[in-house]
Parts: C-alpha cells; structure tokens; sequence
C-alpha cells in the first residue's frame, strides 16, 4: 500500500495539546513509548500480518492484541507472531476498547483493527503528527479504490452520520467511524468508553470534539479483507446502533439544544392546534371543541417542562464537562 501523508484541510488543532516530553528532556530526545492495541474477534487470517506489520513499521512499540471470544485459532497466531495477548470475555468492541485502555500503560497508543484493511505504514506519520503538534488524537481517514473494501451502503452511512455529527458538535472530522487512531495518554487515561459495540468510534470522535481537543486526520490507503475473512459490521444493525448513539450524545452533551427542539416542536403543534379553537371562539364565544383545547392546553405545558429540563440540564452537563476537563489536565503525559 502507498502512505498518504496529506492532511484533512478542515482539521484544526485546538486549544492547548499535551507535552509528551518531562522538561528535563530536550526535544532531540522525545519520549516515545508507544503501544499498539489491537481488539481481535476471529481474524485468523489477518491478525498474525497485522502484528508483523506494525512490528516493522514501530520496532520500539509493545504490540497488544485482545482476543474477544474468537472461535478460530487467532490468539495462538497473534501470540506467535510476538503481540501480547489478553482475553476480553465482554463480547463487542466497545467493552475490548475499554478494557485495553483500562489496562495498557503509555504514552502514544495506536488503535487499529486486527483485519489488515488499514495501513501500517502510516502509522509513523501519524505518531509524528501526534508529538510535533501537541495532539490528542489523529485519525486515519480511510481513502480507497477497491469497491470490496469499502462498501457503497457503508460509505452512505459514514457520509451520513459524520454530517450528523458535524452539524451537532462541529465540523472537524471528515471520517468519524475510522477504526485507525493514534491517541494520547491523557485522551485514553480520560475517555470513559460508555458504549459496548462499533459504536465506540463515535464516541471516541465525540469526546474529543466536546472537549475541544486538538486533532486531526491523515489520509490512509483503506484496503480489502483477505480471502477468507468477513466483516463483523451489520449495515443497518450497527447503523442503527451508532445512529442511537449519537442522538444519545447529543442529550447528554448539548441537552438545551436536544430539549429545544421538543419545545419548539410541541410549541408549534399546540398553537396549531388552538389556531382553530380560537377563532371560533373569538367569533362565537364558545368552545365547541373543548378535547382540542385541553390537548392543546397539556401540549404547550410539556413544551415549557422541556425547556425547563434542557435549562436544568445544560446547568448540571457544563458542571460535567469542568469535571471531564479537569479530569483529563490532571493526568501525567507521561509514563516511564
């Protein structure tokens, strides 16, 4: 595969990144202490060439792989490739990533998919974007020419929700459900990784965009699976999970504007429907369709306790976001 180093135009880097150097350490002598995780359900004949891979690409870095109930022999291939591999028994890949960065001690941590469709050779370029610009997340941003690789329905999909996710949190990624990242050790040390399943890409993207952390995207070659290996992706299963997701996020993280748009739908149906009881009262002085009123009457009172719940709520979730900031300030770049 060819290494494409181009950057998404549109990313920017934010507000302050973190230093991966102690102030004793010049910076000809940038700590690097790399980890590459891996989560791994049923990839026998991928595993073993991904750990290779990025064992050429970062001889330096501990390569980890955490099988994830696989039937087939992966672990035993991973293991004798020389990645260090760990059992999850949470099936899904949100509960393999939660537990990887629960457990893995580092500085930079690579994140990929154990399927060989990504790149390994980008994976320099992306570390070395990640310390010379003080970032807290680089994505490879899938780029393709094979049709099997990356299928219509998922392109859609991904166009979709990351529009989605653009209009609700910003417009700073142009590929949010890449399973290619590398991230900093306060990114990882501070993501609480809710989700259990393909939804934990979203969710990854989320944080760092509602904590207005400083990232951006690397072009990467996406290639086809091999022969023989299949997608664990459902279309519209997983669509639909993820789509939930970010609806979910959506509350959680901006619940004035979530809880706005109630009030204003519920508004609007309600003055709809009294348009026509008022005038025939203000014509006759009667009210001869009196359900409509009441339904209408109850209609505007849940708009206004909608807008009550998303001013309450918007109070208690920058609360959070000041705890969530803190929280990532506090914790140490770096770790011998």
């Amino acid at each position: 595969m060819n290494q494409v180093s181009s950057t998404a135009s549109h990313c920017e880097v934010g507000i302050e990144g973190l230093d991966l150097r102690p102030a004793t350490i010049g910076d000809s002598q940038k700590v690097r202490r790399v980890a590459v995780l891996i989560p791994c359900f049923n990839e026998e004949q991928a595993i073993a060439k991904v750990v290779r891979d990025f064992q050429r690409v970062l001889p330096d870095a501990t390569i980890y792989v955490y099988d994830n109930n696989s039937h087939d022999r992966s672990y035993e291939l991973a293991e004798a490739a020389g990645a260090r591999v760990r059992r999850e028994p949470l099936q899904g890949k949100g509960h393999v990533v939660r537990r990887m960065f629960a457990d893995v001690e580092a500085n930079i941590y690579v994140l990929v998919d154990g399927d060989d469709t990504y790149d390994a050779a980008v994976a320099e370029a992306m570390t070395s974007r990640l310390i010379q610009d003080d970032l807290d997340m680089v994505v490879g941003c899938r780029v393709t020419e094979a049709s099997g690789a990356y299928r219509v329905g998922h392109r859609f999909g991904n166009a979709i929700l990351t529009a989605f996710v653009a209009r609700l949190f910003g417009n700073r990624f142009s590929d949010i459900l890449s399973g290619y990242r590398v991230l900093s050790r306060r990114f990882v040390k501070s993501f609480p990784a809710l989700t259990g399943g393909f939804e934990i890409e979203t969710e990854l993207s989320v944080h760092a965009l509602a904590l207005a952390m400083p990232i951006a995207e690397i072009n990467t070659d996406y290639g086809a699976r091999p022969k023989g290996s299949t997608s664990k992706l459902r279309t519209y299963r997983d669509g639909i999970r993820i789509l939930l997701t970010i609806i979910a996020l959506f509350k959680n993280e901006r619940p004035l504007a979530f809880f706005g748009l109630i009030f204003v739908a519920l508004a609007v149906a309600s003055l709809a429907l009294a348009y026509p009881v008022l005038i025939t009262y203000l014509a006759t002085g009667l009210v001869p369709r009196l359900p409509t009123a009441i339904l209408s009457t109850g209609l505007m009172i849940l708009s206004f306790l909608s807008l009550t719940c998303g001013l309450v709520l918007d109070t208690v979730t920058r609360g959070r976001r000041e705890m969530k900031r803190l929280a990532y300030l506090s914790i140490s770049t770096i770790v011998r």
